[in-house]
């Protein structure tokens, strides 16, 4: 068992971490992810720089453990969410609305991070090996609302929509991240919409006449699929 030293220390080292970290993401909001340096981060926090790189050996460290800490907290979020959410639609709708709710105080980061996010080399993009786990964990959930949804999801179709509908979550994530619109109003009537036609369009997809046009469909899944992602 730890003594009382110990523990002081490990709460002391989080504390000091945690303060890093707010401090990068407060000069990511203010002066964009390039722009801002190693020894900007230390001085905003009031460490040395040498201890910034000891918690964070670079920026994109300190990006990828604001990655890691939002999935986290935002686990019993989304558990809350989904509780009571009945049918596709809703429950599509509310998954989303969470990580928006979520970020919201750090939008202006993840608008910094849009040219990385773009290339799915980069470590930062939600598209990159690095951010792997996170993405599965992400599109487990969207696996999880499709289970007694109310809507037919066609066999074929089935392995692949939770993560055709993660790349629809990330193009409404990146509507909202540069949408200027007050409290970004334009992005929840778009949220709204796109979830009742994408839940529209799943029930269509099962109809039998609906086959040659799912198949092009999941032949362009496989494409995409296919370009290192």
């Amino acid at each position: 068992m730890p003594d009382r030293a110990e523990v002081k220390t490990g709460v002391k080292s989080e504390e000091t971490r945690e303060r890093i970290l707010n401090a990068a993401l407060t000069l990511f909001r203010e002066r964009g992810f390039e722009s801002a340096t190693m020894r900007d981060v230390a001085e905003e926090a009031g460490v040395a720089t040498g201890a910034a790189y000891y918690y964070y050996p670079s920026k994109d460290a300190m990006v990828m453990d604001f990655y890691r800490r939002s999935c986290t907290e935002m686990q019993p979020k989304i558990e809350a969410a989904l509780e009571h959410a009945t049918g596709l639609e809703r429950r599509l709708r509310e998954l989303i609305r969470v990580k928006l709710q979520h970020f919201a105080p750090n939008r202006s980061v993840l608008r910094a991070l849009l040219r990385n996010g773009a290339d799915p080399k980069h470590p930062l993009s939600p598209f990159s090996p690095e951010t792997q786990e996170i993405r599965e964990i992400d599109i487990a959930w969207f696996r999880r609302i499709l289970v007694d949804c109310g809507v037919r999801i066609p066999r074929d179709l089935g392995p692949h929509l939770p993560g055709v509908l993660w790349f629809f979550q990330m193009g409404v994530i990146f509507f909202w991240v540069i949408d200027e619109s007050l409290e970004q109003a334009r992005s929840n009537r778009l949220l709204d919409l796109a979830a009742k036609g994408v839940t529209s369009l799943i029930r269509v997809s099962a109809l039998p006449l609906m086959r040659p046009v799912r198949k092009a469909a999941l032949e362009l899944v496989e494409i995409v699929k296919g370009v290192n992602l």
